[in-house]
Parts: structure tokens; C-alpha cells; sequence
């Protein structure tokens, strides 16, 4: 590799590391858009970020997007104890404590 290529491949590695590191503010406009109604992990965690941050207030929040405040805390809960792969619908189950309330069969 020459010279050239090398302080290239440097400044890029440089780059990346440096926008990685960088927190960006987050803006009304990171959030999901106001009545969105299907909820993937990217959008659970940007209105649980946008709450924490001050960015809008829980009430607000769940009047924009038509949630229970017992609908936002569980989302918020479940990011703290298992990270954004525990807001994936799928693995609700697979969360929750066995031993819990189970739907009738009759």
C-alpha cells in the first residue's frame, strides 16, 4: 500500500472513530411521526429517548402517539433490563416470568 493510500485509510479510520463518539441532539424530528401506529424497536427507543431527554413530556407523548403511560413504562423497563432487542414484539414472550397470567381456555 503507498503512502497516500495508507493516510487515507488513517483519516477514514479517524473519521468514523470521530463520528461515533459525537452525540448528536436529538430534534422533534428524530422522533417517529405524530399517529404511527406500527411500532418497531427504532421507534420504541427514540420516543423512550426523546421523553428521557426532555426532548417531550411523557403526557405528550403518549397523547402524539395514542399510548397508555402503562404501555410507555413498559417499554422504557424493558430497554433498561434487556436492551433494544427486548422491545421486539417477538420476544415479549420469551421475556416475561413464567408462572404469569395465561388466557382461558373455554
Amino acid at each position: 500500500m503507498t503512502h497516500d493510500k495508507r493516510q487515507n485509510t488513517r483519516k477514514n479510520s479517524e473519521l468514523a472513530t470521530q463520528s461515533h463518539n459525537e452525540t448528536k441532539t436529538m430534534t422533534m424530528e428524530d422522533l417517529p411521526a405524530p399517529g404511527t401506529h406500527r411500532w418497531i424497536t427504532r421507534r420504541k427507543a427514540e420516543v423512550v429517548a426523546g421523553v428521557r431527554s426532555g426532548l417531550i413530556s411523557l403526557e405528550d407523548a403518549c397523547r402524539r402517539y395514542s399510548l397508555s403511560v402503562e404501555e410507555f413504562l413498559s417499554w422504557q423497563t424493558t430497554l433498561d433490563r434487556h436492551g433494544l432487542s427486548g422491545l421486539r414484539v417477538t420476544r415479549l414472550q420469551d421475556l416475561r416470568p413464567s408462572g404469569g397470567w395465561r388466557p382461558s381456555r373455554g
